[in-house]
């Protein structure tokens, strides 16, 4: 039982912290990312190290008031880093050291996946996200061993892709998260160099929104608000042009994902220690 009730703020709301959050299992991995669906079930995705770690379930999902409802995966995931619902309430799965996005059935059945599985470079190199665009594309952050964003049509056909080593305007030194505005611009988690990087559809540099500390994942609001956490640990709220709305501290170490859901809550996984937060307004 908590000791003591804590709350932040972001702009003019007032958020409730409660961690941990839900029943996630223990000892099965870390909670590396979190998504929610257009029903507010909550999906957690589970960090695991396939050589050593015992096995156990890759996604584990939740109904909205935190109850365990499946968990599923684990004969299917290598190494998932980050998860995205898409808008049909079909699971994409980022298996990042397997090299592939795996998409998944809202009931956590394979139904397919983008890249050459254990085929690093075809064309993935330790990918880290996935997100989508509101004409149907398919974004993915390629972060660990390359430096690219990869752009896919619906179906997963290759549209292109941008970017290089480097600190200059459309180059990344780890491109960890990639989140789509509701007016198409793309905006990527520029980890090391300590910025989110905004793109038009197809690539094209707009903007640097500085003032982050190796940001982790990016998400957005239905208003075309950004939210960022970083590792100072914060949680960053921005306008759609990049002004900051509201910061705050809900963690105790930086969110590595984040989420947030239908009714406003804002979930956040954290890796140590191992939990998920929920910051609900009051």
């Amino acid at each position: 039982m908590a000791r003591h009730d804590l709350f932040v703020r972001l702009g003019e709301t007032l958020y409730r912290v409660e961690r941990p959050w839900g029943e996630v299992p223990k000892g099965v991995g870390v909670p590396s990312d979190v998504a929610c669906d257009a029903e507010g079930r909550v999906h957690v995705q589970l960090r695991q190290d396939p050589m050593a770690d015992p096995e156990g379930p890759a996604v584990v999902v939740l109904s909205p008031e935190g109850r365990h409802i499946a968990a599923w995966g684990g004969a299917e995931v290598a190494d998932g880093h980050m998860l995205s619902v898409h808008p049909d309430g079909r699971v994409f799965v980022v298996d990042r050291d397997a090299q592939e996005i795996i998409v998944f059935s809202r009931e956590g059945k394979r139904l397919g996946g983008i890249g050459r599985r254990h085929r690093p470079g075809e064309p993935f190199n330790a990918p880290c996200d996935v997100a989508f665009g509101p004409d149907g594309s398919i974004y993915v952050a390629d972060g660990y061993g390359a430096s690219f964003v990869h752009r896919f049509s619906a179906e997963g056909t290759p549209m292109g892709r941008w970017g290089r080593p480097g600190d200059g305007p459309g180059e990344f030194s780890t491109p960890h998260s990639v989140w789509v505005l509701p007016d198409g611009r793309v905006t990527v988690a520029d980890r090391e160099n300590n910025r989110v990087q905004v793109f038009t559809p197809d690539g094209s540099w707009l903007a640097d929104w500085t003032g982050h500390h190796k940001p982790m994942s990016v998400h957005g609001g239905p208003d075309g608000t950004l939210y960022v956490t970083d590792q100072v640990p914060r949680l960053s709220w921005l306008a759609p042009d990049g002004a900051l709305i509201g910061r705050c501290r809900p963690v105790l170490n930086g969110a590595h994902g984040m989420w947030r859901g239908p009714d406003g809550r804002i979930f956040l996984s954290e890796q140590n220690p191992s939990r998920l937060t929920c910051l609900v307004p009051v």
